[in-house]
């Protein structure tokens, strides 16, 4: 499948049931909720698919799974994170197998890779593949930037097309719009910088909460490209204590509990990781409760005019 690198693209959570296996009947639960909202692709194994946690077999059972439930409605794109080249190459490989319409691709793990050694980390998981790919950009955690500079190299490789664009500095976006045009597709990776970055140009949103909230997620999308940006802030306000506990070492744990309250998610999480407790469980649940109790009324917005700037 063609990726048109726009929209809203959930980073799905991972379910597991109580004995800490894959909760494959929940997951689908979840993935039918975001396609009945509209997302417009599904990315499996990030940060939120406690992707470090999966083994390599339950990787492939997820991309397969997805594939299943989506029938070509979306693309379904799988994170690559490891260690080394040749075990990101032989992920990729494993990926295109099973199904997977195009990847995310984080740095290489653990090691601080210098810029010379990321371009070349990046080109040769794009050459050992025909999968388009998403570069995903996240100094602040991963402590590697892929700079406009570098991007001018990678570039040079037709199947890298998009950034997952989490550096938090807003005009990034406009940085990269200027230099590249429509060459490279933006994604805006931080929920609580969504709309912001949306309404500068990005021209898709790598969401979390949109794992609870798949209809307030996409309307927010769908509204500021129909040029109705008072209703998009309008939702997104509502929404910001709700996105704010995806910016969080929990950010796991805080949707989950989310999906729970929502009905389209448990919150199982493997260990290292424990659920939520004592103080820190309450506040979590307090927010929700009060996102949930004050949810707006969505308009129509899967039949909305498109306006070009």
């Amino acid at each position: 499948m063609v990726i048109d690198w726009k929209g809203v693209m959930p980073a799905v959570t991972t379910k597991f049931t109580k004995d800490d296996t894959l909760d494959l009947k929940m997951f689908e639960v979840n993935i039918h909720a975001q396609l009945e909202a509209g997302v417009h692709g599904i990315i499996l194994g990030g940060t939120l698919g406690e992707a470090s946690t999966l083994s390599d077999d339950e990787k492939r059972i997820l991309v397969k799974t997805t594939v299943d439930i989506v029938k070509n409605k979306v693309p379904v794109i799988i994170n690559i994170a490891e260690q080394t080249t040749k075990g990101a190459i032989e992920a990729v490989k494993k990926a295109k197998e099973d199904g997977a319409s195009g990847l995310m691709v984080l740095p290489p793990m653990r090691y601080n890779a210098g810029d010379h050694e990321t371009i070349v980390y990046f080109k040769e998981i794009a050459q050992s593949t025909d999968l388009p790919i998403m570069v995903y950009n996240n100094p602040v955690d991963y402590k590697i930037e892929v700079t406009l500079d570098m991007f001018e190299e990678l570039l040079k490789l037709d199947n890298i097309q998009a950034v997952k664009e989490s550096t938090r500095d807003i005009s990034n976006v406009t940085r990269i719009k200027n230099r590249f045009g429509d060459r490279l597709k933006i994604f805006t990776g931080v929920d609580t910088l969504a709309l912001e970055s949306l309404i500068m140009g990005a021209d898709g949103w790598v969401a979390g909460l949109v794992d609870a909230f798949p209809a307030e997620t996409v309307a927010i999308y769908e509204l500021q490209k129909a040029g109705r940006i008072k209703e998009a802030i309008a939702i997104y306000r509502w929404f910001l204590p709700l996105l704010e506990l995806d910016i969080n070492a929990k950010l796991v744990q805080n949707i989950k509990l989310a999906e729970v309250a929502t009905g389209i998610g448990s919150e199982n999480v493997r260990a290292p990781r424990l659920s939520l407790v004592g103080e820190e469980r309450k506040r979590v649940l307090e927010i929700i409760e009060k996102g949930i109790k004050t949810r707006p009324v969505l308009p129509n917005y899967k039949e909305l005019n498109v306006v070009t700037y």
